[in-house]
């Protein structure tokens, strides 16, 4: 009895083990070489994230955060297409596009209405993984790029805990970016841009204030003055025209007096931006003082400066400032002068000369 027991046993462990046997024989031929091979590829994915990574928390200005981001995921992932999306009127959208930008950031960088990036990509921090009905998200592409795609990934980043923009790639391939794959990668990438981002902020404020009116974000005095005294000696080695022109706001104290300060200094931001629109590359303009503002125009004679000043002037007065239900009718005064009109080519005689023209066009206005 003892004895066939036994022989039983060692029937049941041999079949068992020639069933695990076969078992394993199965799965290694089929499984084992893809897991290897899948370990081995997710292995280098997380190699080549973690050298983006080390390379974005050396950097502390934009261009170079956004250059090396967008060049790297390029390279080292070959996927054709990397952009920026930034939502317009944030705090990093508006010190970007205040900086000096590069080719890359040009070709790469889309500036965003709000309510449209929020409606496309809505407020989860997750990425979305998009390979169907690419064209509701044409929007999201910079200005003037045509993107041939398939699928998509839109990884959102923050600034300081507010959706700022996404990092976006793009590819030929239906299922490079297929919804329902892993993007715990991506996600953790947007969260170390995120935090870079916010270095990389407080870096460039500093720096941008450093040469920038804080309110207007033109050029401040100090720099300014320094400016003019470059391009008044680049002017008299080529012996080329320089013009400057003083420029102030007509009874620009009435509306802070009506309407409030910070009414004041919406207005003021919004004169600011019309005289950049209107000016060329080549030109400086700086907030002064106050509602004073200058502009150094370059090889320019005084006929040309008036030109553009007149020009600046109808624009302003025909596109009044608003804000809610109020309508503020905008008037300026200036003054120019220019290298013409001075015998010593001295940047303090230029400007006390266009001051005094715009002292002289305030007078007459308050004779009429």
């Amino acid at each position: 009895m003892r004895d066939a027991l036994l022989s039983r046993q060692g029937g049941v462990l041999s079949a068992l083990t020639s069933m695990q046997d076969t078992l394993l024989n199965f799965y290694h031929i089929s499984d084992i070489d893809k897991i290897i091979e899948r370990l081995r590829y997710n292995e280098e994915i997380t190699r080549k994230f973690h050298e983006i990574e080390t390379q974005l928390l050396t950097i502390t200005n934009f261009r170079d955060l956004f250059e090396v981001l967008l060049t790297q995921i390029i390279e080292k992932f070959k996927v054709p297409y990397v952009w920026l999306s930034m939502i317009e009127n944030s705090e990093v959208s508006s010190l970007v596009q205040s900086l000096e930008s590069s080719d890359i950031l040009k070709a790469r960088l889309n500036i965003i209405d709000k309510d449209r990036f929020l409606e496309l990509v809505g407020t989860s921090m997750k990425p979305l993984l998009i390979n169907d009905d690419i064209k509701r998200y044409h929007r999201l592409f910079p200005k003037r790029q045509q993107y041939l795609i398939k699928s998509m990934a839109v990884a959102p980043i923050s600034l300081h805990g507010q959706i700022i923009g996404s990092l976006n790639q793009a590819d030929y391939s239906r299922k490079r970016f297929e919804p329902g794959i892993d993007t715990s990668r991506l996600e953790q990438l947007a969260v170390k841009v995120s935090l870079c981002l916010s270095n990389v902020f407080a870096h460039e404020k500093l720096r941008f204030l450093a040469y920038h009116d804080p309110l207007t974000g033109l050029l401040n005095r100090r720099v300014m003055e320094t400016v003019l005294r470059r391009e008044l000696n680049r002017s008299s080695r080529y012996e080329n025209v320089l013009s400057v022109v003083f420029l102030d706001l007509d009874d620009f104290k009435s509306v802070n007096d009506t309407y409030g300060h910070d009414t004041g200094d919406d207005l003021l931001k919004f004169v600011a931006n019309k005289l950049i629109e209107m000016s060329r590359n080549s030109d400086a303009v700086a907030r002064f003082a106050g509602d004073e503002f200058v502009f150094i125009l370059p090889e320019t004679p005084s006929k040309s400066a008036k030109k553009l000043m007149k020009r600046i002037k109808k624009h302003l007065e025909e596109y009044p400032f608003r804000t809610g239900k109020i309508s503020i009718p905008i008037s300026i005064s200036f003054g120019v002068a220019s290298t013409e009109d001075v015998e010593r080519k001295e940047s303090r005689l230029l400007l006390k000369k266009a001051d005094q023209r715009l002292y002289e066009e305030k007078q007459r206005k308050n004779n009429r």
